[in-house]
């Protein structure tokens, strides 16, 4: 279940149990030793008078406490919470975690969310126990950590590569957050890892990181959704990696991701070190890596209906998104055809319009996309004026969108209905509360698994699935995994 619900008493059991479960869904702060830690910490439990629990790091931070040298709390993948809440403190959390603060300041981050820095500043630090720079550093901080650990870069690369403006910064960060140097993080960093060669930095501009997740994990089915829609001249994928170029805001990165025991290498060519954060936080949102697995399969496994597949493929997960604009003009193109159609087609596209192994933008494809695109007139009009939309910023699509207002903005567009913008909400947002029940195939797969197989009885027994009505649709789309996925989008 989401941490928001969790009272004390529940956070508490978790934490004398050492329930590795909840690592990273909340922060233990043991104000007698004046440490946090994660729930899994291998310490004797804390006497309850003594601690207090926090969502964040950030919050820890600002009650005086540092991170534990012996469970690195740090070292553990993200909270479920930010995609499971649609409210203003997650959605600022999806933008910091992208880099936002770094890159614009609050101020940049604030108008992005549509509110003035004091009105966020007052709600981040209610909702999350700190403010958004507080929230950043630790971010920062995070980062850092995670640097140190998996590569050999120099303390001064780590620092800018973190986002750091300044050495000295970073030193006094290091120092307040964990009570250490940065190389002597590094050494504590490494303990249990240091064995691992792979993850040692490869040249001076390539970088190999392990990004964990929470188990079950379902790997192996992202990764053939992945190949089976891999578009030639854009990505390359297997079983068990994907390769591809990424639009950072540094540049174009090249990125080669690969299965590992519970998590994702990602070896990456970055145009600048800075590019670090956002290519780590686009990357855990395409393989849904801060999911919680345990809350969405218990929750599913309660309807008999779905038991079997849940038992059969624990740990299901949401193909995200890395860039929106391309998953976007992918999905509008390869409508009302086969999948492998559609790959035909969207290869074409990219051959011609596309350039350095990426897809075309939304600018090209309006200054030149009459040119190639074809089919029905109506449809190549609807993306042409979406792609016009988008370069001119008529249309703006965004992470840190509330997904009504996403949805909202889609279906305005002519040519794009529900179908279009919720699968866009699941795949760009990780929204897991979308349930597409205009979609042929998951209509076929509930047929098969005896529920109502119509849009309007699909939809109204599903409301028993919520908050989790994504993760059922990709349940009743691998019961149907040979099928057209994309049939029923409505103007």
């Amino acid at each position: 279940m989401p941490t928001t619900t969790l009272s004390f008493d529940e956070q508490y059991r978790a934490l004398c149990s050492r329930d590795a479960r909840f690592d990273g869904q909340f922060i233990a702060g043991v104000h007698s030793t004046g440490i946090y830690c994660r729930p899994s910490c291998p310490a004797v439990a804390p006497e309850p008078r003594n601690v207090r629990f926090y969502r964040t790091a950030a919050a820890a931070h600002e009650a005086g406490l540092r991170a534990c040298k012996r469970c690195q709390p740090d070292a553990v993948p993200g909270s479920p919470d930010w995609n499971l809440s649609d409210d203003l403190a997650s959605r600022a959390m999806r933008l910091i975690g992208d880099g936002v603060v770094e890159r614009e300041g609050v101020p940049g981050l604030s108008a992005r969310l549509g509110y003035t820095s004091r009105h966020l500043t007052r709600v981040l630090s209610a909702e999350l126990g700190a403010g958004p720079l507080a929230l950043a550093r630790a971010h920062r901080a995070q980062a850092a950590r995670t640097l140190l650990s998996a590569t050999e870069l120099s303390v001064s690369d780590v620092a800018f590569a973190a986002g750091f403006s300044s050495i000295r910064q970073f030193n006094d960060t290091i120092q307040a957050v964990y009570e250490t140097t940065p190389s002597q993080l590094r050494a504590l960093a490494r303990r249990g890892v240091a064995a691992h060669p792979h993850l040692a930095q490869e040249r001076p501009s390539t970088l190999t990181l392990r990004l964990p997740t929470r188990a079950p994990f379902d790997g192996a089915g992202l990764m053939t959704f992945f190949a089976n829609h891999a578009v030639e001249g854009i990505e390359t994928a297997t079983e068990n990696s994907l390769e591809r170029a990424l639009r950072l805001p540094g540049g174009v990165a090249t990125v080669r991701l690969q299965l590992i025991d519970q998590g994702i290498l990602c070896t990456a060519l970055l145009a600048k070190i800075s590019d670090v954060a956002p290519l780590v936080s686009r990357v855990r949102r395409l393989f849904d890596l801060d999911a919680d697995s345990h809350a969405i399969d218990r929750a599913l496994t309660s309807d008999p209906s779905l038991a079997s597949s849940v038992t059969q493929v624990p740990g299901i997960r949401l193909p995200g998104s890395v860039d929106i604009e391309e998953t976007l003009f992918r999905t509008l193109i390869g409508q009302q055809i086969s999948v492998a159609a559609a790959r035909t087609v969207l290869a074409r596209v990219a051959r011609e319009l596309g350039s350095d192994g990426l897809f075309p933008t939304a600018s090209r494809l309006a200054e030149s996309g009459a040119e190639v695109l074809r089919g029905p007139h109506t449809r190549v009009a609807s993306i042409l004026a979406v792609a016009e939309a988008l370069a001119s910023g008529d249309l703006n699509l965004d992470v840190s969108t509330p997904v009504d207002e996403f949805t909202a903005r889609l279906i305005a567009m002519p040519g794009i209905g529900p179908w279009t913008a919720g699968y866009m909400a699941m795949r760009v947002l990780g929204n897991p509360d979308i349930m597409l029940s205009s979609d042929l195939v998951v209509r076929q797969g509930a047929g098969e698994l005896g529920l109502p197989a119509t849009a309007t009885g699909l939809t109204r027994y599903a409301s028993r699935w919520a908050p989790w009505r994504s993760y059922a649709s990709m349940h009743l789309w691998r019961s149907r995994p040979t099928q057209v996925e994309r049939v029923v989008t409505s103007p």
